[in-house]
């Protein structure tokens, strides 16, 4: 069931005295190293590895003898041994919380103009504000939410952050006034953003192959589309209707039927923590026992934490070239997406007179482009199957797995927006505009299963926290983006607008062309890159470890 290395340690060295101007050398340096010590650390223990990292910290008494836990190679604890069936209930589960999750972001989309009126409120500048409130929450949530889950594992932050998301959609709906209705979609926002950040890492877990992995995540991507894409039909139908605040009640009795399965059918995914829970287990059995996991021995004081768990999605962003050309891209594209919540009023409302209920159901074209991805994804995905099972060499650079689709992806998305501003105008029918939703879904689609897909493997350790980056950098634009919608479509007019949109996208679509090109290299250079570690010098020896290594 499992297998045991022994450790003895000699107690905690005597930390010299530093210079201040020392100390920040060597503050900066151990955090310049921390991630390649925690990388070699976390893939030794989901692995049936008989070698002992030397760089393990934690141990403080003198002498002590420790014995580390591993996974038996068809242990069936171990996540990437689950049954397809279990698996699948994981992925269902967990793609329902993010349905809410999405949904939520645009819930009030067709609700605003009865909200202000209820409360008084007659800037229209401020109508942005529920959606980019919702969004800021987005911004900081998964810089939390993710690299914890990765250090204290999954289902315990997956339940805990979903459950007060649902209390604050019940705020919402029971809001007083414009400014608390506004501080709770803050917090909303904040917790909602969790499935987001955290489902990405859960399905890293349970998959180590990158075809099984790469399905899941364009199921995830076509969840994260429709989720946004229902939340106007509900608020533009209940609104006028039964009232606005019924728009929440309905998210929140999704929320409470999502609830349940997530209880019964969720179980901690991490490899790490799940060999921790294994060594508590032993040790309850028999007190006497040193058994440990090699993920308890790294007791994180608060600098610690900070340096290495909470920061890590930030310098992934700013150290990672992959992982910033990707974020700035995905995040134009996000953004654009979240303006459409401003522009279809203005194209199909002012223009074309259409009731807000209608005006909802013409996001349901780009909900149909999205469809309209996932054969091209399988298709594609059967295609590298077959080239893999030859061997081609092709295959065994990342890049040519993934990137293909958001090649694809990024003209369709360019094509789509100079379709939608140069058809919206009197005497063109508005399904004609409409039916630029398709291209527009599609392409959003695979731009995005493309490159978190990228990202996923190539981090694959750290696949929550380098998707939380994207996650946190797209929120971010797409919540000032927003605000220049309507002033930008009054100036411009709506072939301007979305001709300028048009532009700046063609310029973001070489990305993925740029990392077909350059991507291996750069990948080389990471010190997050998830490649496979060399076995250690040491292979089931004791070790003597020095704590202040």
């Amino acid at each position: 069931m499992f297998e045991m290395d022994e450790m003895r340690s000699p107690g905690a060295n005597v930390e010299p005295q530093h210079s201040r101007e020392g100390r920040l050398q060597r503050i900066i340096s151990q955090i310049s190293q921390i991630d390649e010590q925690d990388a070699r650390s976390r893939y030794r223990e989901e692995t049936r590895d008989e070698n002992v990292a030397d760089d393990c910290h934690g141990i403080t008494s003198s002498e002590e003898v420790r014995k580390f836990v591993a996974f038996e190679p068809d242990d069936p604890e171990n996540p990437y041994n689950w049954t397809g069936r279990k698996k699948a209930s994981i992925v269902v589960t967990t793609m329902a919380t993010v349905v809410n999750s999405t949904m939520a972001s645009s819930l009030p989309s067709n609700a605003i103009p009865y909200m202000m009126e209820e409360w008084h409120v007659n800037s229209t500048s401020q109508q942005v504000l529920p959606i980019s409130m919702f969004l800021v929450g987005y911004v900081f949530g998964p810089i939390m939410w993710a690299p914890l889950s990765e250090q204290f594992g999954r289902k315990r932050f997956t339940i805990a952050t979903f459950v007060v998301f649902s209390l604050w959609t019940l705020a919402c709906a029971l809001a007083p006034n414009w400014p608390a209705f506004l501080v709770f979609r803050l917090f909303v926002g904040a917790f909602a953003s969790a499935p987001i950040a955290v489902v990405t890492g859960i399905l890293a877990d349970i998959y180590n192959e990158p075809q099984a992995r790469g399905r899941a995540m364009a199921v995830f991507m076509a969840t994260t589309v429709f989720g946004p894409l229902l939340a106007p039909i509900i608020s533009g139908y209940c609104s006028p209707n039964i009232g606005w605040r019924w728009t929440f009640w309905i998210g929140l009795i999704y929320a409470g039927a999502t609830l349940i399965p997530l209880l019964l059918l969720l179980p901690e995914t991490s490899g790490p923590i799940i060999l921790v829970q294994r060594a508590r287990k032993l040790r309850r059995q028999d007190p006497d026992s040193t058994v440990v996991a090699p993920h308890e021995l790294e007791q994180l004081d608060l600098r610690q934490l900070a340096a290495r768990v909470l920061t890590r999605p930030v310098r992934m962003l700013f150290t990672e070239l992959i992982v910033s050309a990707t974020c700035v891209y995905l995040a134009l594209c996000y953004a654009i997406f979240y303006m459409t919540f401003q522009a279809f009023p203005i194209i199909y409302e002012d223009l074309y007179g259409l009731s807000a209920g209608v005006e909802g159901l013409c996001f349901l074209a780009i909900g149909g482009g999205a469809l309209c991805a996932l054969p091209v994804f399988f298709g594609w995905d059967a295609y590298l199957r077959r080239a893999l099972a030859e061997d081609r060499p092709w295959t065994r650079r990342e890049e040519y797995r993934r990137l293909p689709l958001a090649c694809l992806g990024g003209p369709l998305f360019v094509v789509s927006l100079f379709w939608l501003g140069w058809t919206s105008r009197e005497g063109v029918p508005f399904f004609v505009p409409m039916l630029s939703g398709i291209p527009f879904g599609m392409g959003f689609q695979l731009i995005f299963m493309a490159l978190l897909n990228y990202l996923t493997d190539a981090y694959e350790i750290y696949a929550a926290s380098a998707n939380a980056a994207a996650s946190c950098s797209r929120s971010l634009l797409a919540t000032v983006l927003p605000f220049a919608a309507t002033p930008m479509f009054n100036r411009l007019g709506i072939d301007g607008a979305c001709s300028l949109l048009g532009g700046l996208s063609c310029l973001m679509c070489v990305i993925p062309f740029v990392f077909i090109w350059k991507g291996e290299r750069l990948r080389a250079g990471s010190r997050f890159y998830a490649e496979p570690l060399s076995p250690g010098v040491i292979s089931g020896r004791e070790v003597r470890v020095d704590r202040n290594a």
